[in-house]
């Protein structure tokens, strides 16, 4: 009879690709764990992995049962913990991802949610879409909030309010106008957003410029919106930012001006795995945050 330490033990094994790294990992000696492999062949009756090779490589049978195995131990460990939280009601630890751009949406929720639940704690990651889908993807955080565009496929999505993008400029550049258009930057150094993997806020901003037909200088490429804005504030050169991303980092020695013909607006979501079990923190949480958002003012220029 399969039981759940042989599944565990099993699946680790292919993880590492080796049993003595997977002993170590389990904190087991590696005979018995070999034992308990060769165990769990013989009750199926095919060889899970292909021992010729330098490092254990599952075989087309061992890769159907490793995805299988995992699907088993996930479901396992949801219903534990939706067993635990119906006792224990909202507590433990709620683990959230989020895009750096996209802070001023979590922050008032996070306040919020605290006054209400002040017995969860938090756990906060910061990425680029892709990363935080990754995240998701690994059961490192409940909730992910993203920036759009994003393959959708595997996620529920809840679409937050659309946000206008701006310009950033070094405050000691000697400007008269109080607003700027997309032809004022043809001729400026530009500083901006760029995703580690895919298309995002960067595509649309140099789509935007060829738009209205130049092609932009663009000095630097940076997933990092902090790193982006430190930049503009020693004159390094301009950005074009989401308006809520300086809402929240506005640092000294930069200028925040409208943009009165650009079609550009950000759109951000939250995202959670709809295959896996949600806790009931974040059910809590989700629901703050999408009242928070719809109540809140835009963020204003300074």
């Amino acid at each position: 009879m399969i039981d759940v330490k042989q599944l565990k033990y099993f699946v680790t094994i292919a993880e590492e690709g080796q049993i003595t790294k997977a002993a170590q990992k389990l904190h087991i000696a590696q005979p018995p764990l070999s034992q308990q492999l060769k165990q769990l062949e013989e009750e199926l009756g095919v060889p899970l992995f292909d021992r010729k090779a330098k490092k254990m490589e599952l075989t087309a049978p061992g890769k159907a049962f490793y995805e299988k195995a995992k699907q088993l131990l996930r479901q396992l460990d949801d219903a534990v913990a939706e067993v635990k939280e119906i006792e224990a009601g909202a507590t433990g630890t709620l683990s959230i991802g989020c895009v750096k751009s996209c802070f001023y949406y979590l922050a008032q929720a996070v306040r919020r949610f605290h006054e209400q639940f002040p017995n969860v704690t938090f756990h906060l990651r910061e990425g680029d879409t892709f990363s935080i889908c990754q995240l998701l993807q690994e059961r490192q955080i409940d909730i992910g909030i993203v920036r759009l565009p994003m393959d959708a496929a595997h996620y529920e999505m809840i679409r937050l309010p659309s946000d206008r993008y701006i310009a950033v400029l070094p405050e000691h550049w000697a400007l008269s106008k109080p607003y700027l258009s997309m032809r004022d930057f043809a001729d400026w150094p530009l500083l901006l957003l760029h995703r580690v993997h895919g298309a995002g806020q960067y595509e649309r901003v140099i789509e935007e410029c060829r738009r209205h037909g130049f092609e932009p200088n663009v000095l630097c490429e940076c997933p990092d919106a902090t790193i982006l804005l430190s930049l503009v504030a020693q004159g390094i050169g301009a950005t074009i930012v989401p308006q809520s991303t300086v809402a929240l980092f506005c640092l000294p020695g930069i200028r925040v001006l409208d943009i009165i013909d650009s079609s550009m607006n950000a759109e951000a979501a939250v995202i959670i795995d709809r295959q896996r079990y949600l806790p009931k923190s974040a059910h809590y949480f989700l629901d703050i945050l999408e009242k928070t958002v719809t109540r809140a003012e835009p963020p204003s220029l300074r």
